[in-house]
Parts: structure tokens; C-alpha cells; sequence
């Protein structure tokens, strides 16, 4: 008997994989929770039905949340990462040696215990000393912490649960307020074949804040649609201004100095949500 996991990404569309095992099933105090071991895409994190992360390709997401924001800022020094209990993006940020502290504040610390026993390539610097791991509420962290951050990256589910609150003008004028003067974040925000109008209403909002805002995409193939869009609000700096030539090579899979202006050239009909 085969087994197959579905996830129903729209009322009439959906993807499909073939599982080898169910590792672990839970309804937590916030979400359903699963942790699936897949065919094709490996161990794979599953949320509320939504596919959050896999082995196979969950370098392309954790390294563009991290990467164009940290080599845009000269000296990012205090990061916080609102979410992303898997801890992927937190691994990537550690890349960057002038990172001398990473908070994460992940609202379900159920995410947290199971990435660390069934994804250990994805979570394993959750323990490292520069890294401060929090299990609260990532909107009432950001009210709490005014002008404390260099960079703050958002690393959410889909506007969905828990989630819900972290796609609101609220909490984009909160994380301005958490950054210092020169601060830049950075939000995954969903697709533009199935989710254009939140792309429109989250660029509509950080544009109120923020005086530089920059989209810009990844090719992910668990996610809805296989586009992915992400959204940079900064105070000062321009990451379309970086010198590449000055970008170190460092460990990556999917980002590189060369992808870093690449990834802001828009697809016309992403552009068009943009304007």
C-alpha cells in the first residue's frame, strides 16, 4: 500500500508526494503539527497542512531570507529572526561573523523540539552560544524591544493561525520602531500566482514605513506555485547599491554574490504587484 501526503495549496490545486513514514503527528497549543519522511523531498515539516520545510530544498528559502539583507547592511551586528523555530534561517545568519548576537522568537516551541530531533540539518546552531532562542509572541517581542535591532527578518507561515498577525501594518510600523536608525527587514510574502493581492497589500503597507522597499523571488518547489516572493524594508540602505564584487563567497547552495541584484529583477507581471 502506498501512502501519499496532499497539500491542498488552493481550492482546486494541489501537490502531491509519496511518504515513507510518518514520524511524528501532534496538534500543539497554536497548530497541527507533522513531521513526514518523503521519497522525493526527504524529511519534511508540515504546519496547519502547509509544507514548511524539507531536506531537499531548504537551502533555497533559509539563504534568501538571510543573505540579501545581511550583505546590504555594512555591520549587522544584532539580528532578530521572528519565527523560523526549524532554525535554518538562524543557520545561515551565523554564516556572517559580524553577527555577534541572533535571537529567535518562535511562538510554538513544539516547532522547536522536533526540528532539533528530525531535522538536524536545518536546526543544529540552535544551541550555538550566539544565538538566544525565546518562546514567546514574535509581535509582542518586536513592541517590547524598541530600537534594538540591526536587522530583523520575519520567517513565518502563510497569514494563517498564529501567523495572521505578522501580515499587518501594525507590525511592519513595530519592527521599523525595533530597528535602529539604519535597521533593514526582510518577510517572506507568499506567491504571486495564487497570493498577489497580499503582495500588493504588504508592499502597499512597508511602503508607508519604510522609505527603500525591494521585492525580490526564489524558485522553491515545495512552496505554493514554485515562486516565491520576498519583501525588504530598509532605512538606509539600497541592496540594489551593494557592490557584488564585494560580497564574500560563502557556503551556500542557492545565493550567491552574482544572484544578489539578480533576485530583485522581477518577473513584468510580480513588478506590476509592486508598483
Amino acid at each position: 500500500m502506498e501512502l501519499w501526503y496532499t497539500e491542498k495549496q488552493t481550492e482546486s490545486f494541489g501537490i502531491t508526494a509519496k511518504i515513507r513514514e510518518t514520524l511524528v503527528t501532534e496538534k500543539t497549543a497554536f497548530q497541527d503539527l507533522a513531521m513526514i519522511d518523503t521519497e522525493e523531498f526527504g524529511r519534511m515539516l508540515v504546519l496547519d497542512g502547509m509544507v514548511m520545510t524539507t531536506i531537499k530544498d531548504e537551502f533555497v528559502y533559509h539563504e534568501m531570507v538571510a543573505h540579501p539583507a545581511l550583505y546590504t547592511h555594512p555591520n549587522p551586528k544584532h539580528v532578530l529572526v521572528v519565527g523560523g523555530g526549524d532554525g535554518g534561517v538562524i543557520r545561515e545568519v551565523l554564516k556572517h561573523p559580524e553577527v555577534e548576537k541572533a535571537v529567535l522568537v518562535e511562538i510554538d516551541g513544539k516547532v522547536i523540539e522536533y526540528s532539533k530531533k528530525y531535522l538536524p540539518e536545518i536546526a543544529g546552531q540552535l544551541d550555538n552560544p550566539r544565538v538566544e532562542v525565546i518562546v514567546n509572541d514574535g509581535y509582542m517581542h518586536i513592541h517590547d524591544h524598541k530600537n534594538t535591532y540591526d536587522v530583523i527578518m520575519v520567517d513565518s507561515t502563510e497569514p494563517v493561525g498564529p501567523a495572521v498577525e505578522l501580515f499587518t501594518r501594525g507590525f511592519y510600523q513595530g519592527i521599523f520602531e525595533a530597528l535602529k536608525e539604519d535597521g533593514i527587514f526582510v518577510a517572506q510574502t507568499d506567491n504571486p500566482w495564487f497570493k498577489a493581492d497580499l503582495i500588493q497589500t504588504v508592499n502597499r503597507d512597508v511602503k508607508e514605513i519604510f522609505p527603500i522597499v525591494r521585492v525580490y523571488c526564489a524558485n522553491i518547489p515545495t512552496y505554493p506555485s514554485g515562486l516565491w516572493t520576498f519583501t525588504m524594508g530598509s532605512k538606509k540602505y539600497d541592496p540594489l547599491e551593494v557592490d557584488e564584487t564585494k560580497i564574500p563567497e560563502i557556503e551556500t547552495k542557492y545565493y550567491t554574490p552574482r544572484l544578489h541584484k539578480a533576485a530583485f529583477a522581477l518577473p513584468k507581471f510580480v513588478e506590476d504587484l509592486t508598483k
